[in-house]
């Protein structure tokens, strides 16, 4: 029985310099100039998604001379009604890359759709390729029959409401491709889970964006272990997410589904239900089904690099949570919601950590919608505050306040910091996001300091929250098992009920 194998260009550079064939190969600076990368050297992405937020990134990631966007793909075929940080940031970003100020002037509202990425990555490769007419980006509104289709991508951009993430980068890295996607994994802990062990099971390369490297937890560490704070006891985060609407219950209302948008598609696993523009845009992160709650949205940028800094590798023991009650009046009487189908307006999550291999046993805390913990006296005393989002760590012997908004981190109060630092001043704290990293790991089939490998405990607390608020009350967490182990009904909200035909 023969067998055949095929290689792509680069492969077969790569065998021919390995059999030490005489070839004279030239190299592709000096046929195409300085900088000039090869079209089949280039990473070919498909991108999922084109919201806001999706072709926000679209603008800032298509000048990189090393990928070229092949395809585009969103359930919405194109529509003027979403929902963003500014009327016109979208707009004005597309006019620049295209250096067209009249680009949209017949638009009303804020734009997005598979139609527009099209528009966009056609029009900016003509322009900026010379070549008029340029077509060379396909459209689905489906990402599966993207995936059957499109034989030379080599990789995928997830950009779609939190509910699809698993499903389509599970798919994408069983047909071989790299992916690359926005924060969460998931918002199961089941499809979180399984979406690590393909990335392992496949060896494609993958990258979650929250990815960052933030100087000022190196700092915060070496105090640690220089025993500035004594023994870490406790670490705080607070965000002033939510910055969308939540709700304390699905909507009633059955507006007719907009011209356009393939509403089966957008639900995709999640049982059937009417459409309603509640769930859409950037307001699907306050519902169970569709996102995973400010603890995703932000808490990722804060404590992943912490985690990945301090060495936190094993996975909370229990979380506990509380959340805003909400009533309504019944008949002339006030009723409390029973709210099981959106997070609350602000929560507040106690997270129990074994010890690590650098770090004692200890507590974390989440805050959100608000809620920050109380003013350290320390700082207090020296007229300070705590800003909108921040972190604190505190030890028996001390406290530090760091993350990602603060200018550098410094040991309370703060002459304990001066005497630290020996009267020097204080470094800048830096976050590099390097937000393109993946592009070389995807093209050299390496894996990014990003990579769905190292994302398995933040992940888990992540997702642990969420069960936590769900289940009302203290869920202690078996993570070999998986398992919720002191509340059999808890475990449930591990996974998700799927619709027909999107089992995982």
């Amino acid at each position: 029985m023969s067998s055949k194998k095929r290689f792509n260009r680069r492969q077969f550079i790569g065998s021919a310099a390995a059999a030490s064939l005489a070839v004279t190969i030239v190299p592709r600076h000096v046929l195409g100039g300085p900088g000039f990368i090869a079209p089949s050297d280039k990473l070919n992405l498909a991108y999922i998604g084109c919201g806001t937020q999706g072709m926000r990134e679209m603008i800032q990631l298509i000048p990189n001379p090393k990928l070229r966007i092949v395809a585009v793909c969103d359930p919405n075929k194109f529509s003027t009604n979403y929902v963003d940080w500014s009327p016109g940031e979208i707009r004005g970003n597309i006019r620049h890359a295209l250096q067209d100020p009249s680009w949209g002037a017949s638009l009303d509202g804020i734009p997005g759709g598979r139609d527009l990425g099209k528009e966009f990555v056609e029009k900016y490769y003509a322009k900026t390729n010379s070549q008029p007419g340029y077509k060379g980006c396909a459209s689905y509104v489906d990402f599966r029959e993207l995936l059957e289709k499109e034989n030379g991508v080599d990789a995928v951009k997830i950009m779609t409401p939190d509910h699809h993430h698993a499903t389509i980068s599970i798919a994408a890295m069983k047909k071989g491709k790299h992916v690359v996607i926005h924060k969460p994994l998931a918002n199961r802990m089941y499809e979180g889970r399984l979406s690590i062990e393909t990335a392992r099971k496949t060896g494609v390369s993958t990258h979650l964006l929250a990815y960052s490297k933030i100087s000022g937890d190196d700092l915060a560490l070496k105090m640690i272990q220089d025993g500035a704070i004594g023994t870490l006891k406790e670490i705080h985060n607070w965000s002033n997410r939510p910055v969308w609407p939540q709700w304390t219950a699905n909507p009633t209302d059955t507006p007719p589904i907009p011209d356009g948008l393939d509403w089966d598609l957008w639900l995709g696993p999640v049982p059937d239900r009417p459409y309603h523009p509640n769930y859409t845009n950037c307001v699907f992160r306050g519902w169970y089904d569709f996102g995973a709650g400010s603890i995703a949205d932000m808490g990722h940028y804060s404590l992943w690099p912490l985690f990945l800094t301090l060495g936190i590798k094993t996975a909370p023991l229990s979380a506990e949570a509380c959340g805003t009650t909400t009533c309504t009046i019944n008949n002339h009487v006030s009723v409390g919601v029973n709210n099981n189908v959106a997070f609350p307006y602000s929560c507040s999550i106690r997270f129990k950590f074994p010890a690590q291999e650098k770090l004692p046993a200890f507590d974390l805390y989440w805050y959100d919608g608000g809620i920050k913990p109380p003013v350290p006296d320390e700082l207090a005393a020296e007229g300070g505050s705590l800003e909108r989002e921040g972190m604190m760590l505190v030890g028996d012997k001390g406290k530090i306040l760091a993350g990602f908004r603060c200018e550098s981190p410094k040991l309370l109060p703060s002459s304990k910091m001066q005497g630290y630092l020996n009267g020097q001043p204080g470094p800048q704290n830096t976050v590099e996001r390097a937000d393109d990293i993946w592009i070389d790991a995807f093209l050299n089939k390496t894996q990014s300091p990003g990579s769905f490998l190292l994302a398995d405990s933040i992940t888990e607390t992540i997702l642990l929250g969420a069960v936590a608020l769900r289940a009302g009350h203290r869920v202690e967490y078996d993570s070999v098992n998986m398992k919720i182990t002191n509340n059999e009904s808890a475990n449930k909200y591990l996974y998700r009920e799927y619709r027909k035909g999107w089992e995982l």
